[in-house]
């Protein structure tokens, strides 16, 4: 029966094929192959030191053989074919400094385009097609952007925000909190053409051009205990018709009762003529929301849902189409109207 010699290994040659083994960063392939070859020096036959490091047999004698003739360097790769890199390190950081930190001279972002004209202007020339290739291998999207806003961490900030939240989760007795905002340049918009209607396998399909018939502007009162929404619209949003949308709640709720107001910091809200207003009237209290929080007021929920309910999808023939069908909406509403679930309390983590 025909056998191959074992495999003869130096001390040294011992001591790094059982570290390479041993090794928890060793690639996989590498610690294959030492296997291979310190099962081969020990007498281990092909046929079985085959299923034990999971290769074929043809493998496990390429690789005895590479060792018998090359040592430890024969364990090693081959250089790859194939065409060298094009574009080396130094031609992708160019490339990535021109989109991080530069501007084009004209245009508000880069383009795959424009960029090869500036590295080809940077005696790189590169196509835009694998200027697209890098960019996305390096998850780097010159094309897209984001918005954020920019919010002062201050003491007032969470003063105001627990203090909303208080009257949200613990309203006081004897009282009503009332969340007030206005929803302006609302648009009655109807499509040119007539939109169609669902079908099987299609959905509605309407006309993108649409004619405008105005514009109306929204104020609304949302009691918080109830969930119930008082509205009104204004020809303007400014402190004389929010005085008189004040009077309006002052005359339709019980005088033994106190008015919390939550409402954010907008000009007709802090104008002189409201604050005198509010100091003759002592039965409101007035709690603002923090600055660029005004999703801390809760009818900014209910404006939301207005918007996906009857506005987004909405044609309306003319302006008072449009008032009819958010009060005819609102009214509805409030037949079955619960209070929304409101869970933050502002505490700020320590």
């Amino acid at each position: 029966m025909w056998t191959v010699e074992p495999l003869v290994l130096s001390v040294e040659e011992r001591d790094e094929l059982e570290r390479r083994v041993r090794g928890l960063t060793t690639a996989h392939r590498d610690r294959q192959r030492a296997e291979v070859v310190l099962l081969a020096a020990d007498g281990w036959p092909g046929t079985q030191i085959a299923p034990r490091v999971g290769m074929s047999q043809q493998s496990v004698c390429k690789w005895r053989q590479q060792f018998r003739y090359g040592g430890l360097d024969g364990l090693a790769d081959a250089p790859r074919s194939g065409r060298a890199l094009v574009y080396g390190p130094t031609d992708r950081l160019v490339l990535m400094a021109k989109v991080t930190e530069e501007h084009p001279e004209v245009d508000s972002q880069w383009s795959h385009s424009e960029l090869a004209t500036a590295m080809k202007a940077a005696s790189i020339p590169i196509s835009a097609s694998q200027i697209g290739r890098i960019l996305a291998a390096d998850d780097v999207k010159p094309h897209r952007v984001q918005g954020w806003l920019t919010r002062r961490d201050t003491p007032e900030f969470w003063e105001r925000a627990a203090d909303v939240c208080g009257l949200y989760l613990t309203p006081p007795v004897n009282a009503v909190v009332l969340s007030i905002d206005e929803k302006t340049g609302i648009q009655a918009k109807s499509r040119k053409p007539p939109t169609q209607g669902v079908q099987p396998g299609q959905p509605e399909r309407r006309e993108f051009e649409y004619v405008r018939h105005g514009t109306a502007s929204l104020i609304a009162a949302l009691d918080v205990a109830a969930g119930k929404v008082t509205a009104g619209v204004v020809a303007r949003n400014d402190s004389v018709h929010f005085i008189e949308f004040l009077d309006q709640l002052e005359a339709s709720i019980d005088p033994a009762l106190a008015i919390h107001l939550v409402i954010d910091n907008g000009s007709s809200h802090r104008s002189k003529t409201t604050k005198k207003w509010l100091a003759e009237h002592s039965r409101f209290v007035v709690h603002h929301t923090p600055v660029h929080a005004s999703w801390l007021n809760q009818v900014e929920a209910f404006f939301s849902i207005l918007t996906r309910k009857v506005l987004r999808r909405g044609e309306f023939d003319s302006r008072d189409d449009l008032v009819a069908r958010m009060l005819a909406f609102i009214e509805h509403r409030n037949q079955t109207a619960q209070p929304f679930n409101w869970v933050y309390d502002a505490k700020k983590a320590a």
